[in-house]
């Protein structure tokens, strides 16, 4: 049994644990050794704990402990180091079908690797000259064999050792063009940064389309040439020397893909490759060919027809056809050039060739960003806008061409670089630095990319406003008529920029109803009272012209402008403001017109009161309120909407969508509120009417058809336009009262059930030129019956 004490204490080791022995704390192992003091206390065990000089002692669980430990000393287990294992196979199929989305990038890949080869090759001939050899041009060939299911591919680039093979393909993710650019960092000579190779796993996408794929290479650093062979599905690969005279090569790599049954017969045609090739490495700057197909006509003789003696066989033109190289990528990147040097024929040029267009483009910008983010690009305004309406609400409109090193890398965004509103832009964008995933197919979303957009989205507003500033007037003509949706719908997505967008409406007004005109042009024709723009939205210009709500501003020479398209009123209450003037809606309540005068207002409520609180009565929920209208001159009455609620255009176009919310129609409604004009003879009729006879039946029914009429003339859509119209039809009964019928027509019963020709007679026609010289012409609204109430 031990004795209590630090002297005669012995060292207890506790079993190591990997949660405590590499990186578990003191107070962790500490509070275990107390628990281990406790479980062993009746055995005699006594742990002491010195802290510096000091003895502490402690009970646990009713066993005195007493633990020494040296301050800041604790005891390390030994680590161990290890490595991922990782089973290649797997890796490899991960890579194949997980990185690409689509099985044609393989090709796309192996063009930039050789492209690679080629850099580097001409770079490195810089100093020494003799690493070119007798390898012959800079060059890509690209050999499709339909029958054998194959595709070469040969370049006459830098090659690889049989080092260089087991470093570069056998080592996944090991990138050669990467090492190579470390290296020349190292020596402080750079190139010139158009090496497009970085994450080294490009190569193995052509385990994609191929089962086997063997690489014939040549270095100038080697005297041997290499094969290096794989197949899908293995985790190993063999090298050998190559002995076959005919398949030797001067310099370069050959690579030869054997496709799987499935991608055969689709790329293994040439044509196929030719248009790969084009997509996707069209401006890779060493030159690409294809074996091809082609045809030629030549006269030959013709054998089957019959000579006469003395005379020359005669000839017949046949279609010969033979195999030969094509050039895949003759179209050089513009974008590259000194905008000085490219006259604008080529810059059009270029742009039907690049997006399949037959017009011109209305204009375009080339230019180069440097700084943070370095890129270069050329941007086009179409000369058309697209057929389909569809594309306005799709962002997805591959008008948009991405390259990083002038390989094409994806023309699918979804706002990451322009927005929805600028989507008709069409041009390309050629960086050398964008983060993009291993696939090279998706844009990453980062600091740069927002910086991007921003820089493109300013450049397609500078070309918008070389257009409006050009000498031709109808150039923006052009561009409005074909583009102003896009614009307005800037002014609804991109808060940001109504500086840039406001400036670029045009609308139509109550004194330019055959030109459109700017925001600016309206602020310069406003009165000297006047202090906000005025619209009115409508469904078309004749009945924005029509409506009630402008007489009072016509008169004064104020001007509205007209928003007829679906989209114009939802874009001016986004951006509320031009130049600190407010919009403001001339079909809702609190208009303000800048010449109040208050006395006389208030003479009028008063006058008016008792029949404005009548004629609310009648309608009850229909109107929030009826009050005096300051807009009004020749028409009765108006249904103006509340100042936050739906105006009766938002009103009717909401009702009209296919997808809309039925629920939320009611709610946003919003009040209608019922403004009579106090000069008119109707409504001085009914201000008597109200006075001397409020409970007359035809006097109510004059109220509900007044307000029907101002439901329609307002622009609102009658709740029941069948009650409507039997309403009109009993006015126009009560209006004519029978002045124009005959007398054998009014002593006859009108019978609907029976047919009227045979009860009536038609008149003779010198009876009806009587009556008609004796009839005295009654205008309709003149005409009085004895109901009549308001009759003098």
């Amino acid at each position: 049994m031990f004795t209590a004490g630090v002297a005669a204490s012995p060292s207890i080791h506790f079993p190591s644990s990997p949660r405590y022995s590499a990186h578990g704390d003191a107070k962790t192992s500490h509070k275990n050794a107390l628990k281990w003091s406790a479980l062993v206390g009746g055995h005699g065990f006594s742990l002491a704990t010195r802290k510096g000089s000091r003895l502490s002692s402690r009970r646990v669980g009713g066993v005195r402990c007493e633990a020494t430990v040296a301050e800041k000393e604790t005891v390390e287990s030994p680590v161990e180091k290890f490595e991922y294992q990782a089973e290649v196979s797997r890796l490899l199929d991960l890579i194949v079908h997980s990185l690409y989305s689509h099985k044609e990038v393989f090709l796309r890949e192996l063009v930039s690797n050789a492209s690679d080869a080629l850099d580097k090759l001409r770079f490195l001939s810089v100093t020494d000259p003799s690493v070119l050899g007798d390898g012959g041009d800079l060059e890509i060939r690209i050999k499709p064999d339909k029958e054998n299911g194959t595709i070469t591919i040969l370049d006459t680039g830098i090659g690889m050792t049989k080092e260089e093979l087991i470093d570069c393909l056998g080592t996944i993710a090991q990138s050669g063009t990467k090492k190579f650019l470390e290296a020349m960092k190292e020596n402080q000579t750079g190139p010139d940064n158009n090496l497009i190779g970085q994450f080294g796993v490009g190569f193995y996408s052509a385990f994609l389309v191929a089962d086997k794929i063997t690489v014939s290479t040549k270095s100038p650093k080697s005297d041997k040439q290499y094969v290096w062979e794989g197949k899908a599905d293995t985790s190993s690969y063999i090298i050998r020397e190559e002995t076959d005279p005919e398949n030797l090569i001067v310099r370069g790599t050959k690579i030869t893909l054997y496709l799987k049954p499935d991608d055969k017969f689709d790329y293994a045609d040439p044509e196929r490759v030719h248009n790969l090739v084009k997509n996707y490495s069209q401006f890779v700057s060493f030159p690409i060919y294809t074996w091809q197909e082609k045809s030629q006509t030549k006269e030959v003789e013709d054998d089957s027809a019959e000579v006469k003696e003395g005379e020359k066989k005669k000839t017949k033109t046949v279609t010969e056809k033979y195999w030969d190289w094509e050039l895949a990528n003759e179209t050089k990147p513009i974008w590259m050039r000194n905008p000085k040097e490219v006259a604008s024929e080529e810059y059009n040029e270029f742009y039907k060739k690049a997006f399949n267009e037959f017009l011109d483009p209305l204009t375009y910008t080339h230019f180069t960003t440097e700084g943070e983010v370095e890129f270069r690009s050329v941007l086009y305004i179409p000369g058309m806008a697209p057929l389909s309406t569809e594309d306005i609400m799709n962002p997805k409109t591959k008008n948009i061409r991405l390259y990083v090193k002038r390989v094409f890398i994806s023309d699918d965004f979804d706002g990451e670089l322009f927005p929805r509103y600028l989507s008709f832009v069409k041009g390309v964008v050629d960086s050398n630095d964008l983060p993009l995933n291993v696939s090279r197919e998706i844009l990453q979303e980062s600091r740069i990319v927002r910086i991007m957009k921003k820089r493109l989205v300013r450049k397609a507003f500078d070309m918008i406003q070389g257009i409006v500033q050009s000498e031709n007037k109808d150039d923006y003509k052009k561009f409005w008529e074909n583009f102003g949706k896009y614009i307005k719908l800037g002014c609804i997505e991109d808060s940001n920029n109504h500086k840039r967008i406001a400036p670029l409406l045009r609308f139509f007004s109550s004194m330019h109803d055959e030109e459109m005109i700017s925001l600016d042009d309206y602020i310069e024709n406003m009165t000297e009272k006047q202090n906000g723009i005025f619209y009115i939205a409508s469904d078309s210009i004749k009945s924005a012209r029509s409506a009630p709500f402008l007489e009072k501003l016509l008169q004064k020479d104020i001007e509205v402008l007209y928003l007829v398209d679906p989209i114009d009123e939802v874009a001016i209450q986004n951006l509320q403001t031009y130049k600190d003037k407010k919009f403001v809606d001339i079909s809702k309540e609190d208009l303000d017109l800048g010449d109040i005068d208050e006395v006389k207002d208030r003479e009028a409520e008063k006058e008016y009161a008792v029949l404005c609180d009548w004629m609310k009565q009648q309608l009850g929920d229909k109107v929030a309120k009826v009050q005096i209208s300051k807009r009004l001159s020749s028409s009765p009455c108006v249904l103006v909407a509340g100042k936050f609620g739906w105006s009766a255009n938002m009103e009717r176009l909401m009702k009209a969508q296919t997808l809309g919310d039925t629920s939320s129609l009611e709610f946003m409604r919003g009040r209608r509120i019922l403004e009579i004009n106090p000069g008119h003879p109707i409504i001085q009729d009914l201000n008597g009417a109200c006075k001397d006879a409020p409970n007359n039946p035809e006097a109510q029914r004059a109220v509900e058809l007044l307000y029907d009429t101002a439901l329609i003339s307002s622009g609102f859509v009658p709740e029941n336009p069948a009650e409507l119209g039997g309403k009109i039809y009993e006015m126009m009964a009560m209006a004519l009262g029978g002045r124009w019928r005959s007398e054998e027509s009014e002593s006859a019963e009108f019978k609907p059930s029976e047919s009227v020709e045979a009860e009536e007679s038609e008149p003779s026609s010198e009876a009806v030129a009587a009556e008609a010289s004796e009839a005295e012409i009654v205008e309709p609204s003149e005409v009085l019956t004895e109901s009549d109430p308001w009759k003098n």
